[in-house]
């Protein structure tokens, strides 16, 4: 009897849900959405010889999106020479394989280099790359230090060459849509922007990245905090404060929760991480502006769904494609546009480091529970 009637219960309350919802949504006027440039933007002309020093598993997902553009990749480094020759058998035949980066660094015809490798050993690279004449586009997480990326960035200019970093999330179709929706005005001036992530990264165990200790706010958060730093432009944050914790059940080494607050002038930015999320995987962002807000959910990064909600109604605009490969295609996309119209990068190297203080700023809050300003915290150790 009882049962019967708890039944009833819920089934009462979710009639009057689904005709709230309905009203709500009948109230609702849509619109069509802004035809926004979300796409990568391939170069006109200009088709240099890459190299890609770094063949580790995240170049499947460069690769891919390279030979789908019908970018030449001409040389391929490893340290380990039959990965190497694995992507080249997989992606470009014609390629050369090298086992010592200072061999591909030689060849004159190579023009861009793409560096992957783990950022500890990238620093060297990267400086040799630039040393040689090469435009540089580096995996993320750029740098271990600020210092030294300051330093990077002057090298390149001092070399006339130029030097971007591989925050693919740019390009993914979401959030290039949202970050377009705000720099156009859509949403007025950003109030609040509240971004979480649930799903499990416990497939680090037994791998390299299970030794890093800040492994979700900096190896993986660094996506988001480049997300706000697109999101805001040219408005600097104030204070950073993060916690970070363990489950009690969670098979990685690192701490798998983490949440941050970041303070603007005028406006508060939340991120939300929980890594060993078994059941019910989402990515949300929310976007509130005083003219408009912007709302981006789905089960995973790949699979999103967009909406605008302006004094005209509701939007949704359908999106094409997906982070990966999309993403990759538009980090190598944009430097090669630059070098094109010579011109810096919209994912320049300098613009980047803003991204990676506040990554900074949020460990260094995480390990000693105080409010750190973004730019404080210049070198991570272990």
């Amino acid at each position: 009897m009882q049962q019967t009637s708890l039944k009833q219960n819920r089934e009462r309350v979710q009639m009057e849900l689904d005709a709230y919802s309905g009203e709500r949504e009948s109230d609702q006027t849509t619109f069509t959405a802004p035809d926004l440039p979300y796409r990568p933007r391939d170069p006109q002309r200009y088709r240099p010889a890459i190299g890609l020093i770094g063949c580790g598993g995240i170049t499947v997902h460069h690769l891919s999106a390279y030979r789908a553009a019908g970018y030449n990749v001409a040389a391929l480094c490893d340290r380990f020479r039959e990965r190497a020759e694995e992507r080249r058998a997989t992606f470009y035949p014609d390629a050369a394989v090298y086992t010592d980066s200072c061999e591909l660094l030689r060849r004159n015809d190579i023009e861009v280099v793409d560096i992957a490798t783990h950022p500890a050993e990238r620093v060297p690279l990267i400086e040799a790359a630039l040393l040689a004449g090469k435009h540089v586009l580096s995996q993320k997480p750029f740098v271990l230090d600020l210092d030294v990326g300051e330093r990077l960035c002057e090298l390149a200019a001092k070399q006339g060459v130029q030097l971007a970093v591989n925050q693919n999330g740019r390009w993914a179709p979401h959030v290039a849509y949202l970050r377009l929706a705000v720099a156009t005005g859509l949403l007025g001036e950003l109030t609040s922007a509240d971004l979480s992530v649930h799903w499990d990264h416990s497939w680090v165990v037994d791998t390299p990245f299970n030794d890093i200790e800040d492994l979700i706010l900096y190896d993986f958060a660094i996506h988001w905090f480049d997300m706000l730093t697109c999101y805001f432009g040219e408005e600097e944050p104030q204070q950073v404060f993060a916690a970070v914790n363990r489950t009690r059940q969670q098979r990685p080494r690192p701490p798998m929760l983490a949440h941050v607050l970041v303070d603007y002038p005028a406006a508060q930015a939340t991120l939300s991480f929980n890594a060993v999320t078994k059941f019910g995987h989402h990515d949300r962002t929310y976007l509130v502006g005083t003219q408009g807000t912007a709302m981006s959910s789905g089960p995973n990064l790949q699979e999103q769904t967009v909406q605008l909600f302006t004094a005209q109604g509701v939007a949704s605009p359908v999106l094409e494609g997906h982070w990966f490969p999309d993403g990759f295609h538009g980090a190598m996309a944009e430097l090669l546009c630059a070098i094109e119209e010579k011109r810096a990068p919209y994912n320049n190297a300098a613009d980047n480091l803003r991204s990676l203080a506040l990554a900074f700023a949020a460990i260094g809050s995480a390990r000693d529970r105080r409010p750190k300003r973004p730019g404080e915290v210049r070198h991570l150790s272990g």
